[in-house]
């Protein structure tokens, strides 16, 4: 299979995409493993602190050692210059906090999935036009599910991902996956600054673990 449609298949599969970032490499690869644990099997980590490219670095020797078959991700990718570096780094796909056309170049001649942020129709219009599949609304909180049901229909052939305010509760989840998005981001309401700092990292990946069946409860018809 494609690179781009491995990373594609996995996120439709997975419907969660987890996100996070840590200055620690250590605490980095604890949340990695907490999360492959519960059987996550794509995930982004976000270059949002100085130590995100070498601990991403290390986080794919984790995966290509000891973690078959994990989707390793790179967030908040805003420049050419970073997609270049993360997808030299071994980037499984890129998602963008904005929509960024040099980016997507770098990511499409590269053979990978690009998902970039948009909040408006006209940067929809623009991603889809730029080669995305998947779009992500951010942040989710501020449009809310009744968004998604009102553009759906003028974008029939794009997939729809909320990130920000999503969060792993039934009722949250359901009125997402209703409306008709194909699956959700979830950072910090899924890896809280409370079980990292408490280094509660089988908490973690038990949080995880309800987290996936609520997604997966949220989607049965």
């Amino acid at each position: 299979m494609h690179k781009k449609q491995e990373a594609l298949q996995a996120l439709l599969e997975q419907k969660l995409l987890p996100l996070y970032y840590h200055d620690s490499p250590e605490v980095s690869q604890s949340v990695l493993q907490a999360l492959y644990a519960a059987g996550i099997r794509t995930l982004e980590y976000t270059n949002r602190g100085e130590h995100a490219l070498d601990n991403f670095k290390t986080l794919r020797k984790t995966v290509d050692k000891t973690m078959p078959g994990l989707q390793l991700g790179i967030g908040t990718i805003k420049t050419r210059k970073q997609a270049k570096k993360f997808v030299e780094a071994g980037a499984d796909f890129v998602v963008c906090p904005s929509l960024n056309e040099e980016v997507a170049e770098v990511v499409h001649d590269a053979g990978l999935l690009w998902i970039p942020g948009c909040l408006t129709t006209t940067e929809i219009a623009t991603a889809e036009a730029a080669g995305a599949t998947v779009v992500k609304i951010f942040p989710g909180n501020l449009l809310g599910p009744s968004y998604i049901r009102a553009i759906k229909d003028i974008f029939p052939d794009l997939l729809f991902m909320p990130t920000g305010g999503v969060e792993a509760e039934a009722g949250n989840l359901k009125s997402w996956f209703d409306a008709g998005v194909v699956a959700v981001g979830m950072g910090s309401k899924l890896i809280s600054r409370e079980r990292i700092e408490a280094r509660e990292f089988d908490r973690l990946r038990d949080d995880t673990v309800q987290a996936l069946e609520l997604v997966q409860r949220a989607t049965q018809p």
